[in-house]
């Protein structure tokens, strides 16, 4: 099995040649099946550049089913056991795929819905302007112990848990693909935010993603970009001849730890305040205040605080205080900093110790 590279073929025959639990994760955007009448027309007679393909047209839904489930049945095969896929689609499929997914044992985790910015109008006015599609995010069984980077989407989110709802542009401009006529040489090539996405998300560096409909590079060109190995399957040979250039044109990554997603909590070492004092940072008897010097209390030993009357954990006596069912102790509470530089706070929080004590563990 070749990494970062293209395969010429019918998708479902190659995949079949593919070692079994040989991928990590699996982005597929499989013909959509448009089931289109004949040409769009906008109001002005003028013609709508839609999906005509040859490859989006089957003879009808029981033969799209038996597609799907040939080429779900490799997928699942091919992926790790702690591995996931993604499907997009739209209304025209994704809930034909996702019955074909639940019925194969794959175990969804996510409905995406990439909110189109800008989606083409619905010109004849007839129904609502199709301004969204649907991803399904599955891991091969419940039993699954997947990657899901969230800390890092967190951070890529202004520090808020990121929604399931996806506000992205479709591909246009410069990253839109396009021949010596200026045509689109792909009619549904993904745009690359949606892809960094999932990629994010759900992969570690040096993980292989497999895209067994391949189309113009998209997963591959973001896949190189955050230091990830690519597979890509493609049927059409035109589409291959421009991937294959956008991929040359992406320099290699030099700093791999550019790329790598942060922590889970649950994996950090974790500091207990009385390790703060049993390494000196803190001494029993010192004193520790809020940060505006309305309370304090007394460190003990043992790691727990005193104060007049009560003596508990230091996130139990900052909440006793207050009068409130549950405070974080670690930033709650401040000591006086003795040797501060310059321009430094005269307070330092309990939380400064225990990053600086964690920093220390993880080099270990």
């Amino acid at each position: 099995m070749k990494l970062n590279t293209i395969y010429h073929g019918d998708s479902l025959e190659v995949m079949k040649k593919l070692p079994d639990n040989s991928v990590d994760v699996i982005f597929a955007d499989p013909p959509y099946f448009m089931q289109l009448g004949g040409d769009l027309l906008r109001p002005d007679a003028t013609h709508v550049d839609a999906v005509t393909d040859s490859w989006d047209k089957f003879d009808d839904f029981a033969s799209y089913d038996t597609f799907t489930l040939q080429w779900l049945i490799q997928a699942r095969r091919i992926l790790k056991e702690n591995g996931t896929i993604w499907v997009i689609g739209s209304y025209h499929n994704i809930f034909r795929v996702g019955y074909h997914l639940q019925n194969l044992k794959f175990w969804i985790l996510n409905d995406i819905i990439w909110v189109k910015t800008n989606p083409m109008p619905n010109f004849k006015g007839t129904r609502f302007a199709n301004a969204h599609e649907t991803l399904i995010w599955c891991s091969k069984s419940d039993k699954s112990k997947y990657t899901f980077n969230y800390e890092s989407m967190k951070a890529f989110n202004d520090d808020i848990q990121m929604r399931s709802d996806w506000m992205l542009p479709i591909c246009n401009g410069s990253e839109r693909l396009k021949n010596k006529e200026g045509k689109k040489v792909h009619t549904t090539q993904k745009p690359e935010a949606l892809l960094y996405r999932v990629i994010l998300a759900s992969t570690n560096p040096g993980d292989v993603i497999l895209d067994p409909f391949f189309g113009t590079g998209t997963t591959g060109a973001v896949a190189k970009k955050l230091g990830r190995k690519y597979i890509g399957i493609e049927k059409e040979a035109r589409y291959i001849k421009y991937a294959k250039k956008r991929l040359e044109e992406i320099p290699e990554i030099i700093d791999d730890t550019l790329y790598e997603p942060l922590p889970a909590k649950k994996t950090e070492p974790r500091i207990p305040f009385g390790s703060v004092i049993e390494q000196g940072l803190i001494k029993p008897g010192q004193k520790v205040y809020d940060a505006k010097r309305k309370y304090s209390a007394i460190v003990r030993a043992d790691g727990s605080l005193k104060i007049e009357g009560y003596q508990g954990s230091i996130h139990q006596v900052a909440a006793k205080l207050q009068g409130i069912a549950s405070c974080n102790g670690w930033t709650f509470w401040h000591v006086w900093s003795k040797k501060r530089k310059k321009n430094e706070p005269d307070m330092i929080s309990l939380d400064t110790y225990r990053n600086k004590l964690k920093e220390e563990l993880q080099i270990i």
